[in-house]
């Protein structure tokens, strides 16, 4: 384990982790919580480097339940959105009333999504100005002022109130030519 840069202080049993522990990978990413033969299960929490944490409830390795917390305390529950084996992320509603067809998917959990402001940005708790670079919630109070880290995350990532052409893009040819 100190080979690979983790460690663990906590309870063994049979030469394995079990019990309840503190497990740190190499990443600096912290498990506090229960193992049973060296694997996450039960209750436990993932601290991040960056501040953010993840409650969840483990079986054999296996997140079952949970919700992930933001540094600046924001939260996205399981009921936010669905991990289907990790890859094919759906909305909550999604998963209550089924796939939309093609052209017409969701990009928001509520539907339609709400309108944002002109200028503005969904950031997923309220609405993000970046000319006064002021978070307000959706009702319009006013939450936070944005670092520079949480602005170049809302503006590459999160939804605009306004459309851009962005140009036709061809694709290469994927025959190879004789």
């Amino acid at each position: 384990m100190e080979f690979m840069g983790s460690s663990y202080d906590g309870d063994y049993n049979n030469g394995r982790m079990e019990g309840t522990g503190e497990y740190t990978l190499p990443t600096h990413t912290r498990y506090v919580g229960e193992m049973k033969d060296g694997m996450f299960h039960g209750k436990g929490v993932l601290y991040f480097p960056n501040g953010s944490k993840y409650e969840g409830t483990w079986e054999k390795g296996i997140c079952k339940e949970g919700k992930y917390t933001f540094s600046d305390g924001l939260e996205y529950k399981e009921t936010d959105w669905d991990y289907c084996d990790g890859k094919d992320r759906r909305f909550y509603s999604e998963r209550c009333n089924g796939l939309k067809p093609a052209g017409e998917s969701q990009l928001t959990d509520r539907d339609p999504p709400r309108a944002i402001p002109d200028g503005c940005y969904d950031s997923g708790d309220g609405f993000y100005d970046p000319s006064t670079r002021v978070v307000k919630d959706y009702d319009g109070n006013f939450l936070r002022n944005a670092d520079d880290q949480e602005h170049e995350w809302v503006v590459r990532t999160c939804r605009k109130s306004w459309d851009e052409f962005i140009g036709h893009c061809p694709r290469g040819n994927t025959l190879e030519e004789k």
